[in-house]
């Protein structure tokens, strides 16, 4: 399979400072792409900036904001876009949640996939660039002990299927891919989750993640985003992620 060289380009990670972030940035940068960092705390980005040297950029800002997208946007013009950022969903069940609560990854994750999308076509981003959005396997199965979270992400991944769409309407040839990892307890957001599943079914956290091997790593999502920003072939507008790898969904 022939493939793209990002070596001197520029990408953007949204949510940059941890988890899942970190792992793609890393990633990215090690294509020799400069990788501008997203975040709104400074401190995982500083920690992130002293591992990848100067070619990782740091910026301090609301991912959810806009103004914030189309202004770095405009600014790095990236030839790879990932929009990784996203909110730990409070756990409980529904009779328990409150709407803001309930809301939350709705004002952070899928707010945040609008404004990013459609600064990528109002700008544009050059042609044969590629939009990955971080949407979930959530998606697809629910997650009643998150509230909204689910329902967001099935909405990240409709709005990114949206924008590839009108990219092709408008000839602006910029891919537009959902990628839908499973859960795991590599990151903040999924050990928060685990303990709450493996709580709801009456099983120590150890027997719940045996259920998840292979289990998905920072890395893992890494790697995928890579293969997924350097193909020459167009991608499937979505993926689900797991430990196995990435797999095309209908």
């Amino acid at each position: 399979m022939s493939t793209l060289d990002l070596t001197g380009a520029t990408a953007i990670v949204t949510g940059a400072g941890r988890g899942f972030g970190r792992g793609i940035a890393a990633a990215l940068r090690a294509t020799g792409a400069t990788v501008i960092g997203v975040a709104r705390t400074a401190a995982g980005l500083e920690e992130l900036q002293s591992q990848l040297g100067g070619g990782f950029v740091p910026v301090e800002a609301d991912a959810a904001d806009a103004a914030v997208a189309t202004e770095l946007l405009e600014r790095y013009r990236p030839r790879t876009l990932v929009l990784n950022a996203g909110a730990v969903p409070p756990m409980g069940p529904l009779r328990e949640q409150t709407w803001q609560g309930f809301s939350r990854n709705w004002e952070v994750d899928t707010q945040q996939a609008f404004h990013w999308s459609q600064a990528a076509l109002r700008v544009p981003l050059p042609t044969d660039s590629t939009v990955i959005t971080m949407s979930s396997g959530a998606a697809l199965r629910g997650s009643p002990l998150s509230g909204g979270y689910a329902g967001a992400k099935a909405a990240v991944r409709f709005i990114t299927a949206y924008a590839g769409q009108e990219s092709q309407e408008a000839g602006l040839r910029i891919r537009f891919v959902a990628v839908l990892p499973q859960l795991t307890p590599e990151t903040m957001l999924g050990q928060v989750g685990v303990q709450a599943y493996a709580k709801q079914q009456g099983v120590g956290v150890a027997d719940f993640v045996k259920a998840l091997q292979p289990v998905l790593t920072p890395e893992q999502v890494g790697e995928a985003v890579v293969r997924l920003s350097t193909s020459a072939a167009d991608p499937e507008p979505a993926y689900l992620l797991t430990g196995n790898g990435l797999q095309p969904l209908p």
